[in-house]
């Protein structure tokens, strides 16, 4: 058995190998703080998503009858992606032309009202024309005290009807053109309407870009409440990532951003943040923001999940402490007890001493 003498403990150098000098300090885990580079990063999720995705809708009610592309075909500005059926608009269409051709054929003038008209313009201008001949004839005769007054003034009467009548029939049938022409322009704008309708049910890309779903099987019902198709970029992609608010302050446009893709491992991408929506998520009481690869990986797929991290500071030889050695927010303890210290940036492991304590001071864990 080993003795030991009093007032001999923690001084032998074999003895104080075998207590790992631990009881010296009374078992207290103390560092010096020192100096680093420190860069400081907002954490976030990560998706990825095709450049100008957007959802097509139908702007008509129907049947699908066919898809006339598949998931993963690209496709060009205006090519056509599915055909939906509605017999309605058809016939609407067709109801359309025929009274297009009809009020083109009343506006031509050899229809039955604008002829029957004429004719009779001309069979009254010819009565006029007799009526004014036998009135200033008789005119004459009265003036010669030839003839009586009651043959006068019948005359006289008759052409004064006829010319009315001419006038009358002259303004029935600017009136009946006018009437026509209108007709006619509604009948064109009702067939353009109509033809409108039935080029609706044709569904049309909006973009070059690729297909990435079709929502809808032929036979289902299409409704303008639903998507029916996604459309994006076919080599342009975005990096999604939704920020904590209490982080959405600290971003800016431009930022370095460093993320990892699940189906990539630990390989790490630089990004730089392009864009910030004002609008938060209630729901999940985030902000979405948006950044771009510097070097994108050679595939890329809409829905890919990663983590990323939005570098706001970086500072070199920086004097700093573990964060765990932090408690109450900004205080640490040290042989003389607890003291108040200024941080500055914080990585997730390290935080930065401005003031309160310097290189030389040793701090102690706290006690869990």
């Amino acid at each position: 058995m080993i003795a030991i003498k009093p007032g001999s403990f923690c001084k032998g150098p074999a003895l104080a190998m075998i207590l790992l000098a631990g009881s010296c300090n009374g078992g207290d885990d103390k560092i010096f703080p020192e100096r680093k580079t420190i860069t400081e990063s907002v954490y976030t999720s990560v998706t990825i998503q095709p450049d100008s995705l957007y959802q097509a809708y139908a702007s008509v009610m129907g049947l699908l009858e066919k898809n006339l592309v598949e998931e993963g075909d690209s496709v060009q500005k205006g090519q056509p992606l599915l055909q939906i059926i509605n017999q309605a608009p058809k016939l609407n269409a067709q109801n359309a032309a025929l009274n297009l051709q009809l009020a083109r054929e009343n506006f031509s003038g050899n229809n039955a009202v604008l002829k029957s008209l004429m004719d009779e313009i001309e069979a009254a201008r010819l009565t006029r024309r007799n009526d004014s001949i036998n009135y200033h004839r008789q005119k004459k005769l009265w003036e010669q005290q030839i003839g009586s007054q009651v043959e006068f003034d019948n005359r006289k009467l008759a052409y004064e009807l006829s010319t009315n009548r001419l006038q009358l029939l002259q303004n029935q049938y600017e009136r009946s053109k006018t009437e026509l022409a209108n007709k006619l322009a509604q009948a064109e704008n009702n067939y353009k309407s109509a033809t409108i309708n039935t080029g609706d049910f044709t569904v049309k890309s909006e973009i070059n870009g690729t297909v990435y779903a079709l929502f809808k099987e032929p036979g289902e019902i299409v409704s303008t409440m639903e998507p029916i198709a996604a459309i994006g970029s076919t080599d342009h992609f975005l990096i999604e990532m939704l920020v904590d608010e209490v982080d959405i302050v600290k971003l800016q446009p431009g930022q370095r951003t460093l993320i990892t893709l699940d189906a990539y491992g630990p390989r790490v991408f630089e990004a730089t943040l392009s864009k910030i929506y004002p609008k938060k998520d209630e729901r999940t009481q985030t902000f979405k923001v948006e950044a771009l690869f510097v070097a994108p990986p050679n595939k890329l797929y809409p829905g890919l999940a990663g983590e990323g991290n939005i570098i706001i500071a970086k500072k070199e030889d920086a004097l700093t402490i573990p964060k765990s050695y932090i408690t109450g927010g900004n205080k640490v303890q040290t042989a003389e007890g607890t003291v108040e210290v200024t941080l500055g940036l914080q990585s997730l492991e390290y935080a930065e001493v401005l003031s309160g304590l310097d290189a030389g001071t040793p701090i102690q864990k706290p006690k869990e």
